[in-house]
């Protein structure tokens, strides 16, 4: 009967496998100087420590891959569809094309009504802070994250390179049986994603989703939520957000009618309001 290299009987089966391979030392071809490298011959492996190896590697790929299917999988939402309107708000959209075809433009706002009204109720704070910077109101009243990004795609921004945008979308994706919180965040960050990949250079100054309602509500509540995780934003090149909604906001919760007569849209004092809270951020953002 062969003996393996430890003096063990070896069955004639195995015994030629034997030959030319030893497991304690698998390294090395018994009977010959052969090693597999220099550090090789230096190491000794157990058959046990092997497959613990391979379990962890295994265990590893598995949740990588599983983590990949589920970004994969995750289903598309109508708050990152991009989708236009139709009426009236293709007629603005198409007003914002041609004001951006004639250039200069260093400053863009962009978002829903309440970003739209700088034309009416902040007209004159508009005149004030934002004329002489070369600003371009790419605000429409409805728009929800999923309009915006239609529009970014169809012309708003085009051959323009803005030397900052101020955004504060998000309200009107907030109403029940709308968007949830998850898709509201998604949607504000498909569209500086957006912006970041359309103009690499421009700083954007993210601003909070503004509250509404005369009191704290679920739907402020909801808002604070998506607010939360906007907020980490911040971290990324180029991107600032800054919170002001609380400015707003009186000291027992509720909000003024001099400031947002039906809670939601602005007067001319909450345009102020606004246009004081971003100018030292905005101003540097600028470079001024």
């Amino acid at each position: 009967m062969r003996r393996d290299p430890h003096g063990r009987p070896t069955p004639k089966r195995l015994a030629k496998r034997s030959q030319f391979f030893d497991p304690v030392h698998p390294c090395s071809f018994p009977g010959s100087s052969l090693k597999l490298s220099r550090n090789c011959s230096t190491r000794h492996f157990s058959l046990g420590s092997v497959r613990e190896r391979m379990k962890s590697l295994t265990l590893s790929l598995s949740i990588i891959l599983s983590a990949s299917l589920q970004a994969a999988d995750k289903p598309a939402h109508s708050a990152v569809t991009p989708e236009p309107r139709s009426g009236g708000w293709m007629k603005r959209h198409e007003s914002f094309n041609q004001r951006v075809a004639k250039g200069n433009v260093d400053l863009i706002f962009i978002g829903d009504s309440i970003t739209h009204a700088w034309e009416s109720s902040g007209k004159a704070v508009w005149a004030k802070h934002y004329a002489k910077r070369n600003a371009v109101n790419l605000g429409i009243g409805g728009d929800r994250t999923q309009h915006v990004l239609w529009r970014l795609d169809n012309g708003n921004i085009k051959n323009i390179r803005p030397k900052a945008a101020v955004i504060m979308i998000g309200t009107n994706n907030s109403g029940d049986g709308r968007s949830t919180a998850e898709e509201m965040i998604d949607g504000v960050t498909a569209i500086v994603d957006k912006l970041r990949a359309k103009l690499p250079k421009m700083e954007i100054l993210l601003l909070d989703i503004f509250p509404r309602g005369q009191r704290i509500n679920a739907q402020r509540g909801k808002i604070l939520q998506v607010n939360q995780v906007l907020s980490r934003l911040d971290a990324r090149p180029h991107v600032t957000f800054l919170r002001i909604g609380h400015n707003f906001v009186s000291p027992d919760g509720t909000i003024a009618k001099d400031i947002m007569p039906d809670f939601l849209h602005l007067t001319p004092k909450g345009y102020e309001i606004w246009a004081k809270s971003i100018e030292p951020t905005l101003a540097r953002l600028m470079g001024e």
